[in-house]
């Protein structure tokens, strides 16, 4: 086992506090203010409403991030990124061979209902 791994924590006191939904992108387009290279990106998480994030998605066309399903948090603080209030953090993982940063998003396997839960 690697020691890079963090220490354990209770599933009851960190994921389940966590509101991580399904979204689908409805709008995309690069966000000029952003400090690094970034897309303002808008999702639908259905019964959640709409929500906006600032992220470094741009190995990606913005063409390619169109209407993909998602996965966000909704429950953490807004935060402005750039001149943008970010209400929603989309999740990725490190795009191969990018810069620290540059990311590429987490999807379903499976088309789900728009708002679902993360379990």
């Amino acid at each position: 086992m690697t020691s890079d791994v963090k220490p354990p924590v209770s599933k009851e006191d960190t994921f389940d506090r966590l509101e991580i939904r399904l979204g689908r992108v409805v709008e995309v387009a690069l966000e000029p203010s952003a400090p690094k290279p970034s897309y303002r990106i808008v999702a639908d998480f259905g019964k959640f409403g709409r929500r906006t994030t600032v992220g470094r998605f741009t190995r990606h066309a913005a063409a390619e991030l169109q209407d993909q399903l998602i996965l966000g948090v909704l429950n953490f603080p807004p935060r402005a990124i750039g001149a943008v209030l970010s209400d929603f953090l989309m999740l990725g993982v490190q795009y191969p061979k990018a810069d620290s940063g540059e990311a590429t998003f987490l999807t379903v396997a499976a088309a789900a209902k728009i708002g679902g839960k993360v379990f």
